[in-house]
């Protein structure tokens, strides 16, 4: 693999995985809107991917040995990139999410999430769907990646792979959503968590950033989970981070959302095809505790 391409790739583990892949000595673009410039030592690519004019214009006379596509929500954007790819990758990797998962449909809590659990190759899609419009990524991400996978999965003429990624966390995480529970714990306010109180799964941002890397460069095809061993409810997170201190938490009240993580329902995915494929995965106690103190630092939490 000499020649990759990086769709989005601009914050949080996106750029991580542009400069493992360009350290590594591969030639690495980055295809974005230009509002970012990328690391030293990177092609920038400069197109909204959601107008294909401008797409194809950006890729003319240039093709890779693999894609990343760190950007696509939406099973029109999965639709143009087949067509301004098609010819001009020998593999493409959508990252994708553990809310494909998110269908509805319970699961039994002592069996985690395979990847056959959804399909991609019989889900319905509506190419009407907006195409990134951020209400649309709020509220139907979900939906929004599974389509995005039917459409590579059943449409592209090119070796595909979806990287369902668990909840990422790490010290770049744009979210807040780790603070949230150091704030609320920290001013002495209830956490709102479900009663039910199910765990899930997550990975840190190296983690995913290194999975992406080495998968570019292998010859899997299909949806994969990618998620550290070791799975946590909201409460784990706040013995975690309260550390032995006393706090609360209160189930949401009405209008009332419950804290990032909070689930009621089992959420958490088998990760035993990553490992199978040969990459070994981290446990949540080997990064988890670090994270938290760097999220704890100059917060105070009642003794």
């Amino acid at each position: 693999m000499e020649n990759v391409l990086v769709i989005g790739g601009n914050r949080y583990f996106g750029r991580q995985l542009v400069t493992r892949l360009r350290d590594s000595g591969v030639r690495v673009s980055v295809l974005n809107r230009g509002s970012t410039p990328p690391p030293p030592g990177v092609t920038p690519l400069i197109a909204d991917r959601t107008d294909g004019t401008a797409l194809a214009g950006a890729l003319a006379g240039r093709d890779f040995d693999a894609v990343v596509d760190q950007v696509c929500y939406t099973p029109a954007q999965a639709e143009l990139a087949v067509r301004a790819f098609t010819g001009r990758t020998g593999r493409y990797l959508m990252t994708s999410t553990i809310e494909v998962y998110d269908t509805g449909v319970a699961h039994p809590a002592d069996r985690p999430l395979a990847e056959a659990a959804v399909d991609p190759s019989g889900w319905p899609v509506s190419l009407e769907l907006p195409r990134a419009e951020t209400e649309f990524v709020e509220t139907s991400y979900g939906e929004g990646k599974r389509q995005a996978e039917a459409v590579f999965t059943r449409d592209a003429p090119f070796p595909f792979v979806s990287v369902r990624l668990g909840h990422v966390l790490g010290a770049t995480d744009f979210t807040g959503r780790l603070a949230h529970y150091a704030e609320r714990i920290g001013a002495g306010l209830p956490v709102l968590v479900h009663p039910e109180n199910q765990p899930s799964s997550y990975t840190h941002e190296t983690e995913a950033a290194a999975f992406l890397a080495w998968a570019a460069g292998e010859r899997f095809t299909g949806p994969v989970n990618l998620a550290s061993h070791g799975e946590l409810t909201a409460t784990d997170l706040c013995d975690l981070i309260a550390a032995g201190r006393p706090y609360r938490t209160a189930a949401p009240g009405p209008g009332q959302q419950a804290s990032p993580f909070s689930f009621d329902r089992y959420y958490g995915m088998d990760n035993s095809r990553a490992e199978q494929l040969g990459h070994p995965l981290s446990h949540t106690r080997d990064w988890l505790p670090g994270l938290v103190a760097a999220t704890l630092r100059g917060q105070e939490l009642p003794t």
